[in-house]
Formats: C-alpha cells, structure tokens, sequence
C-alpha cells in the first residue's frame, strides 16, 4: 500500500500586540521580528500608530501589528492613536497584552484590560521586564491576572534579554490557524523607508531631550534623494513653542548634531547604505489638534518631495 503524502502543517495568522504605555510592546516586536521595526525610548506613548512586522519561519508567518499605549485620550493625537488600538482588536486570530512586571496592578490597567472584553479573539498575556524583579515577586503578580481576564496563557519574559521569547513564541504558533504565508519571506515590515527615517530622528528626540519635548515633537520628511553611492534625506522636526525649539537645537547646536548623528547612523545601519541627513527644527503651534497636520504625519498618506 502507498504511503500518503502530506504536505507539512503550515499555520499563519494575524497577532495585535496590545497594552499600557511603556510595557514594552515596541521593543518586544522587534525582538520576535529579529531587526528594528520600531522605535523604542524609556517615555511612554513613543508609539503613535499601528506598525505591522512580520515573522517567517520554515513553517510559519506570524503578522504582528504593535500599537499605540493604551490611555486616556486628550488631544486629537491622542484619540487617533487609540482609534489604532481598538481597530486593532479587529479580525485578529491572537491578541498578545504586554505587562510591565516591575508596576504594580493598578485601575488604569484594569481599564486597559477592560479593552479585551470587547472582543471573543483570544489573548495571551504577556509579562515583561521580569529581569528587574526578584524571582518571588512574579509568582504573586501573575496570580493577580486572571482576575482581570481568563487569558489563554500566561508567560514571564524579557524583551530586552530574549528570556521567555521561545516559549511566547510557540504559545502564539500553537493557536494559530492553518494558512499559507501572506507575505514574501523577506517581507519584514509595511512601513515605507520615508516612515521608518522620520521615526528614527524622532526616537532620538525622544532619548535627547527633556520633559516636556518628546509629546510636542513630531518629525516630517521633506525630500528624498536617491543616487547610485548616497541617499539624501532632508527632514524637519516640529515643536510647538520657542522653548521646545531651543531645548532641540541645544547650546551651539548640540542636541540637534547629536539627534542628526545617532539617526544617520541608524538609518545606515538599517537601509544598508550611505545616508546624508539634513535637519532642520520649526514651531508649529497646537500641531496635535491639527487634523490636516496628523494626516501628513501619517505613514500611508506622507507628503513630500522625492528625487530619484
């Protein structure tokens, strides 16, 4: 008798990566991704829209969509990033909710928790950082979680150190329905390169400057020069006051040659080739509230000028 032959089990599915600000869900994606996808800096709400990475294994790809913080929202910024968040609970095979082990459970995560009752997809938690925790703390603390949500599995990790990302990475695998790959193996991420550099000079105002800089800044590419030795990109960064302006630029121009520095040399690291950054700082006062503004900053509608 003939044996059958079958085609190895391949499984693809959708997974929204959901919590509260500064858990981590940033740094996370681009540790399961394995290369920068997204920005990452120690302030919270650096993420301000959805951004898809995507995982191909042998037998698998996992399409991960990180999202915006989970908060209360003011500004017109702030409500177009949760409209993010709640259209990302939307026909997902699998929500991942990323805790911050080294926070005590409090009523704003019981809001954002509150979130995943809207919807029937299953929802894997998390619980990131456990390497700033001693090991008798997380026991208690994972005990205090399925008060909140009956979640499909429960697992410690360090996004930083890759403790736990194997086991997260089978728990999300072994609940993902058969399908074939939507995507080319060497398809990472849906961000255009003019999205990924704007975020990387935004980062690094983010890391560089005070308080009150990081939610007033917002970085707009205006060219995009392409040669066969060297990309040309120039950009402007917004603020929203002559102080912020000032704190930018720094004495004699420092803080701004820092941010231009650090970012090229991302950019190189990450397109692969020679990058000419020129930045330039202006005040745009009450920009968050500006639709037409938030519309242009927008990854999938970005304006601007390209030369190739």
């Amino acid at each position: 008798m003939a044996e059958e032959n079958s085609a190895p089990r391949h499984v693809s599915g959708f997974v929204s990566i959901l919590g509260r600000p500064n858990a981590g869900k940033s740094t996370l994606l681009n540790a399961l991704v394995g290369t920068k996808v997204a920005i990452v800096a120690d302030k919270p709400q650096t993420t301000r829209t959805s951004i898809q990475a995507v995982l191909t294994l042998p037998d698998a790809q996992i399409v991960f969509l990180d999202t915006p913080g989970i908060h209360r929202s003011r500004s017109l910024l702030n409500k177009r990033m949760m409209d993010f968040v709640r259209e990302a609970l939307d026909e997902r095979d699998l929500l991942l909710f990323v805790a911050d082990a080294t926070q005590p459970i409090g009523p704003r995560d019981t809001e954002a928790v509150s979130l995943l009752k809207k919807t029937e997809t299953p929802c894997i938690l998390a619980l990131n950082k456990i390497d700033r925790v001693p090991k008798t703390a997380l026991l208690p603390l994972l005990a205090e979680f399925p008060k909140l949500h009956d979640f499909a599995a429960y697992v410690p990790i360090s996004a930083t150190e890759g403790t736990g990302l194997d086991i997260l990475r089978d728990e999300i695998l072994k609940r993902l329905p058969e399908g074939p790959a939507y995507f080319p193996p060497d398809h990472v991420t849906d961000q255009p390169e003019r999205f990924l550099a704007a975020e990387l000079i935004r980062e690094q105002v983010v890391r560089e400057t005070r308080q009150e800089v990081p939610h007033a800044a917002a970085v707009m590419i205006d060219r995009w020069e392409e040669t066969p030795r060297l990309t040309r990109i120039y950009a402007t960064i917004f603020v929203e006051r002559e102080g912020q302006k000032a704190i930018v630029i720094g004495a004699r121009g420092s803080v701004l040659k820092l941010v231009g520095t650090v970012s090229r040399q991302e950019m190189e690291r990450l397109f692969g080739r020679k990058i000419f950054l020129d930045l330039h700082v202006k005040v745009e006062p009450g920009w968050r509230e500006q639709p037409m503004f938030l519309q242009a900053l927008d990854w999938r509608t970005m304006t601007g000028k390209d030369d190739v």
